[in-house]
């Protein structure tokens, strides 16, 4: 069963740096990845809050090496996916997962990332700058992620928990 896990792991962080350099919108300093947020939501209810956290990490972390992401896409991917395993966690529904993650990487990752942008970074913003930003990435990453998980759910097609 772990290995399943490790290998669907590998896959949602392929997926998600292949796909940091073809989808990303770039504000300000940021670099908005809506599909780094379909992933967080997808790992978050397939794999839970420790595997989800450890996805967004080696996603923005591989962006970082391969010069496609910034260093604000740790606090907010990270959080966001944890928060979303977490809540999806304790209730089994896709819904909170989904508001974990607008939660997790729009608001909490934003303020997270006023430190790193203004310390590391030296850009000169205010604290909440990146909440905006943030919260309009992971709310159409997340919305996405929430109609997969439907449509897997509703054809059958994959029954994510009885598979690992």
């Amino acid at each position: 069963m772990k290995t399943k896990k490790i290998t669907l792991s590998a896959l949602f962080i392929a997926v998600g740096v292949i796909a940091g350099n073809i989808i990303y919108i770039p504000i300000g300093a940021s670099k908005c990845f809506p599909v780094q947020h379909t992933i967080n939501v997808l790992t978050a209810v397939a794999l839970g809050p420790g595997y989800g956290a450890a996805v967004a990490f080696g996603i923005s972390l591989l962006r970082n090496l391969l010069g496609t992401g910034t260093l604000l896409a740790f606090p907010g991917s990270m959080v966001g996916a944890f928060l979303a395993g977490i809540l999806y966690k304790k209730t089994n529904k896709p819904a909170f997962a989904v508001a974990g993650e607008i939660l997790g990487t729009g608001i909490l990752g934003g303020l997270l990332a006023y430190p790193i942008a203004k310390l590391i970074l030296g850009n000169d913003v205010t604290a909440f700058f990146y909440v905006s930003p943030f919260l309009i990435s992971t709310t159409g990453g997340s919305m996405i992620s929430y109609a997969i998980i439907k449509i897997l759910d509703f054809t059958k097609v994959m029954d994510i928990k009885k598979q690992l």
